[in-house]
């Protein structure tokens, strides 16, 4: 009896599991998820689908506002003023932003060497200029660029100089990646430095035991270590060199006929919404400038994550 109740437990089916009901997790993540979803909605999501639907509308002296499908995206296709702007800012790319995060990547390398007397010191004096506002920065820099107020105009009267206006047609630009790159080499610099705080010492000493020196341990330790921290750094830059806008828009105020409307793309959105009251080609300007941004913003990243 004992063998034939042991072969038939054996070959017994075994009882299905029991599933739980999926309902009442579901519900839980949507409680803890629903109010970002919601919020996320509310601030992203609705202002684009809004802006996309007043693109498809153009306001006329007669007859009021017209349904125009996507004649408002082939005038902004072919609307030079954008378009100038849009090189504007892509030259401003190209210069400024390798400069800014060259800078910031010596001065975190500089600082997580050990070598440096002071590194916290130096560590929240060069990121202080980034807790100063953007406004505030470009006011600061104005007044220095003067040269009827300003710092240049004090020099130049004092030891009878005659240097070159910052805020002329052919300075204004690189005077303006001067402000940007004041203001965000410090928040840079801190995430390198992060991303540098978090390699494996041993790592640094097993080059030093096969005889790597400081810039080959740079070279082929530290800098493919942080490649993240530098894909995410140069993707914030290019978003952030395509919206420019507050530091042409106060140094506008200063130098009038050197900074036009439009200057930028933002800043030509801006002016063709509250100074022309042409709110839905000011939209369709604002949505192909996105597109544009976040397309080359996803290239940066694929590019930077490529191996090899």
């Amino acid at each position: 009896m004992t063998l034939l109740s042991t072969s038939a437990q054996a070959v017994r089916p075994p009882r299905p599991r029991r599933r739980r009901p999926r309902g009442r997790y579901g519900l839980t993540g949507w409680g803890f998820a629903g109010p970002f979803v919601a919020v996320f909605a509310l601030v992203f999501l609705a202002p684009i689908g809004y802006a996309a639907y007043l693109s498809l509308f153009r306001d006329r002296m007669i007859g009021g506002r017209s349904f125009v499908g996507m004649d408002n995206y082939q005038q902004a296709l072919t609307d030079p003023q954008f378009w100038e702007g849009l090189e504007r800012v892509g030259l401003f790319l190209a210069v400024q932003v390798p400069i800014m995060l060259g800078i910031a990547l010596l001065v975190a390398l500089a600082i997580d060497s050990g070598r440096l007397y002071g590194r916290s010191f130096f560590r929240v004096a060069v990121f202080l200029p980034y807790a100063v506002p953007a406004v505030v920065a470009s006011l600061m820099w104005g007044f220095i660029y003067g040269t009827q107020f300003g710092l240049v105009g004090n020099i130049n009267d004092t030891f009878g100089l005659s240097l070159p206006d910052p805020l002329s047609p052919s300075l204004v630009l690189a005077s303006i990646g001067n402000i940007v790159t004041w203001e965000f080499v410090g928040y840079n610099m801190l995430i390198f430095y992060s991303a540098l705080r978090v390699v494996p010492r041993s790592l640094y000493e097993a080059a030093a035991i096969d005889g790597a020196g400081e810039w080959r341990i740079i070279s082929a330790v530290k800098l493919p270590a942080i490649r993240g921290a530098l894909v995410i750094a140069t993707i914030f830059s290019v978003i952030g060199s395509f919206q420019l806008f507050n530091e042409p828009s106060i140094l506008q105020k200063l130098a009038p006929n050197t900074i036009t409307n439009d200057f930028t793309p933002n800043l030509y959105t801006y002016s063709l919404s509250f100074a022309g009251q042409q709110h839905n080609y000011a939209a369709t300007v604002a949505i192909v400038m996105g597109v544009i941004t976040a397309i080359i913003a996803y290239a940066v990243q694929l590019r930077g994550m490529r191996k090899g």
